[in-house]
């Protein structure tokens, strides 16, 4: 992994001028396109609040199995810009074109444009908050454990009904006595085995060590505070993994904040995830570690 984001820290660093001049960003509720590298699913786009700045990010990750979705599909949130904290929403490439590792270099290759170009665009780095749904909850979390691994751990993380261990997905769902509505994850024609270019269940031990919570098994460095939500009654992903990336997360580094929390009768995704309480907790998260 150290390779890896020594790779993609020369991708961000081209993609930097690459992407020069091409932005024409503007100030409140309109998103500015920006390509942070050549391939043209490498962009992303940034919603500032009002006020000069620089403003606190909070970056976020779309879903959709990582082999389709678009960061158009996130939401933001009036009351985030008017807490003061700009919005990057990114695209990566998706798994029919591109196999893993490819989407964890593109989302680390956005986090290095914003720190190259981030004060340019009226952007504090420094003060980054990832967060995704889903698939995009798997990168946003495998992004900060990059961050982290190379000294530059972001302020915080949110965590979003995703899946963090996929050797353990099809044991998660029967042990709650469920049949995924997508089919199993460990045959090769799933979603997670796409993305890998092998079938989870016959390298089970290679698909947990690239994941989150293999990746947290070999982690001694302390963590940022992570916020997680799943939904207590989610069809596709089981709850248990949001408890595998808890406990991983403590066992890490049991200093660590983790906010973590299943969503009564919530399935994946939907409104229970955009209105109150969750909505309220992600905001006074974010608020409480970008200040």
């Amino acid at each position: 992994m150290p390779g890896l984001i020594r790779r993609t820290l020369l991708i961000g660093g081209a993609a930097a001028v690459a992407a020069g001049g091409v932005a024409l960003w503007r100030r409140g509720q309109r998103a500015t396109e920006i390509a942070y590298g050549s391939d043209p699913r490498q962009v992303m786009d940034v919603t500032l609040p009002a006020g000069s700045g620089p403003h606190p990010v909070l970056l976020m990750v779309h879903g959709g199995a990582f082999k389709i979705g678009d960061k158009s599909e996130l939401t933001i949130w009036p009351e985030l810009t008017q807490a003061g904290i700009a919005v990057v929403r990114i695209n990566y490439r998706l798994s029919g074109t591109a196999k893993w590792p490819a989407q964890g270099e593109d989302c680390l290759a956005a986090v290095v444009h914003l720190q190259r170009e981030g004060m340019t665009l009226g952007l504090d780095p420094a003060r980054l908050v990832l967060l995704g749904q889903s698939a995009g909850a798997f990168l946003a979390v495998s992004t900060a454990l990059s961050l982290v691994e190379v000294g530059l751990r972001p302020r915080g993380v949110v965590s979003l009904f995703g899946p963090m261990d996929f050797s353990t997905m099809d044991q998660d769902m029967a042990t709650l006595g469920r049949t995924p509505a997508m089919g199993a994850t460990d045959p090769a024609d799933s979603a997670e085995s796409q993305l890998l270019g092998y079938a989870v269940g016959e390298n089970r031990a290679a698909a947990w060590s690239m994941g989150p919570v293999g990746r947290l098994s070999r982690l001694k460095e302390p963590l940022p505070p992570i916020l997680i939500r799943h939904g207590d009654a989610d069809p596709l992903i089981a709850d248990l993994q949001a408890k595998r990336l808890r406990e991983a997360w403590i066992a890490a580094d049991p200093q660590a904040e983790v906010d973590y929390k299943l969503v009564p009768g919530a399935g994946h995704g939907g409104d229970a995830f955009e209105t109150d309480p969750v909505k309220a907790e992600v905001l006074a998260f974010l608020q409480k570690t970008l200040a």
